[in-house]
């Protein structure tokens, strides 16, 4: 069983580094070796992730001002615009590599880096749902006015879930993994900087070479996490949503357990289920074939072909 403070498993990416005109074969070698150090948190040994530095790509960067706080992304690819959501606390779109790597070959990804989440600033405001709704709309709205696809991994799921219940004609329709009903008090209060060092320290390094106020990086998952104990996630929220949804839970998955995912599948009125044998939260790193099958008919089916899956009663 993980830890419950890695929740929010996801990638963090390390500064790239400035290409030096007076020493360009020294410089090309230095950015090449970042690219290679890229990791996400305790990815291990011998995996390999994308080549691509999602989340600190500056080359396909920009900013978007929402209320209080400055919101980073990137883009990638041509065609209908396409949102991507990683997941929260020490997240960043890295960990999500694979499955943009294969979105950008039809899409036009935009790659959201979440309020106090990489290059994007923490803000005063808040911890709430509502807030990241809004952040995010200012990102969609930057990009186009028409209703848009999202791809969201846990937190980022539920993040678009609340995009999708706030502003409906925002949202095309979302693929949804590692995200289910959520009652308050299942998540711990705290997750501290100090136990995340001695379990990944490089990607803790890397987390605070992208941050906009590092020394805040601990009073961010103070109040991130004071959040997430409070969270609830039930049938007001999932009964509001009205968009088609794809389910993705990996059927080990401790943060998101399987039931959970049945019970938020049994509340959308447009939603369909994918569960991933011999997977954990990160369904798409543990068994991304699978995953990537659901996802893929998905995302390519005509708006007209997604009818949600029946909703049958529990046999008692």
């Amino acid at each position: 069983m993980k830890k419950l403070w890695m929740v929010f498993l996801a990638g963090v990416l390390l500064g790239t580094v400035p290409f030096d005109a007076h020493y360009p074969d020294q410089a090309r070698a230095a950015a090449e070796e970042s690219v290679s150090r890229l990791r996400y948190f305790s990815q291990p040994n011998g995996v390999k992730g994308s080549d691509t530095p999602y989340g600190n790509n500056t080359s396909a960067g920009q900013y978007v001002q929402a209320d209080d706080a400055k919101i980073y992304y990137e883009t990638y690819g041509a065609g209908q615009p396409f949102f991507v959501f990683h997941g929260g606390g020490v997240g960043s779109p890295y960990e999500l590599g694979r499955i943009i790597d294969e979105l950008r070959k039809d899409f036009k990804v935009i790659v959201v880096s979440t309020r106090g989440h990489g290059r994007s600033e923490i803000g005063r405001n808040p911890v709430s749902y509502e807030q990241k709704a809004r952040d995010m709309l200012a990102v969609i709205r930057n990009e186009t006015d028409s209703p848009v696809p999202i791809f969201g991994f846990s937190d980022g799921a539920y993040t678009a879930f609340k995009v999708a219940s706030l502003y409906p004609d925002a949202v095309e329709r979302i693929v949804a993994v590692g995200a289910g009903t959520l009652k308050p008090g299942y998540f711990p209060s705290e997750m501290k900087v100090e136990d995340l060092e001695k379990t990944d320290k490089a990607y803790m390094d890397q987390l605070r070479s992208m941050m906009p106020e590092p020394e805040r990086l601990q009073e961010f998952f103070n109040a991130y996490m004071s959040f997430w104990n409070k969270m609830e996630a039930g049938k007001e929220l999932f009964g509001s949503i009205t968009c088609p949804v794809l389910l993705i839970a990996g059927d080990e998955d401790d943060h998101a357990p399987v039931l959970t995912v049945l019970k938020a599948h049994q509340m959308l009125p447009n939603s369909r289920l994918c569960i991933v044998p011999k997977a954990w939260h990160t369904a798409f790193l543990d068994n991304y074939p699978v995953t990537w099958a659901a996802v893929a008919q998905f995302v390519h089916a005509a708006p007209g072909a997604l009818v949600s899956s029946k909703k049958l009663e529990q046999n008692n």
